[in-house]
């Protein structure tokens, strides 16, 4: 696994943003010769482009609270999958009124950043999007507005717009539809357009526990295909979110070429 932390300068955002990517490269184990074919030796050039996850933080953190209350790297690496965080910092991936464009930095230079620069697959079939509260509100956000451009979507202790309104950093004033996840939903169906598969998680202690059934059941009867997973006793956590990133890794519908490999020894 390389773990790659880079500082990029941004044409949308016009500024250096954070970022880090981890890259599954060859194991300890591989190096030994276990679980390669005969004659076999590994190689820092992949077979084939990896699939991504772009996985977005919650309110307050960064880049690099991902990988470092969570074992993502090692899943990551497990799974063969390059995951991206950047900060986002407490601006719920959107762009507010003459302040910074993080929408069009996620949705448009981030994706043209990492797969110019990295092994990462074009594949929408290959691309997916995850994050926890604020971050999974996110998801919600980039994963509804395009569904288009994602295989699946993880949504951990998000409530929607709920908690788009509820976040502290954001201005008080009316939520433009655009920025909705419920209007976006109701979009999809309206237009008749298909959801990506939609991961939907929260602890049963989590405050925000009723409000993430309301969109989960927004999503059901919009069309969306969700799979729900809840854990008694969790609320708004680390140890929640490392539960569920690992269930989501293993749970992401996958068409790459190292799909049929399986989970390797690290």
């Amino acid at each position: 696994m390389a773990k790659i932390q880079c500082n990029v300068i941004s044409y949308v955002l016009r500024r250096t943003v954070d970022l880090t990517v981890v890259i599954p490269t060859p194991t300890i184990p591989q190096s030994m010769g276990l679980g390669m074919k005969e004659g076999e030796t590994p190689k820092h050039t992949p077979k084939a482009p990896y699939p991504v996850l772009y996985l977005l933080h919650g309110m307050g953190n960064n880049h690099a609270q991902w990988t470092g209350y969570t074992n993502v790297e090692m899943y990551a690496e497990e799974h063969q999958i390059v995951v991206v965080n950047m900060s986002g910092e407490n601006k719920g991936y959107r762009t507010e009124e003459g302040g910074d464009d993080f929408f069009r930095f996620i949705s448009e230079e981030l994706p043209d950043f990492i797969t110019g620069m990295f092994p990462v697959s074009r594949r929408p079939e290959d691309t997916y999007i995850a994050g926890l509260s604020m971050g999974g509100a996110g998801t919600l956000l980039h994963g509804l507005s395009f569904p288009e451009r994602f295989a699946a979507m993880g949504v951990l202790s998000a409530g929607g717009a709920l908690t788009m309104r509820a976040l502290p950093g954001m201005k008080r004033r009316e939520t433009p539809d655009k920025y909705v996840p419920e209007y976006l939903a109701d979009k999809i169906k309206a237009e008749g357009r298909k959801f990506p598969k939609i991961y939907y998680a929260c602890g049963t202690e989590d405050g925000g526990f009723e409000n993430c059934k309301i969109m989960r059941d927004r999503l059901i009867s919009d069309g969306a295909d969700v799979t729900w997973d809840e854990i008694e006793g969790y609320g708004h956590e680390w140890r929640f979110w490392d539960i569920e990133i690992e269930k989501f890794l293993k749970w992401i519908p996958r068409t790459d070429a190292y799909a049929a490999e399986g989970p390797r020894q690290i």
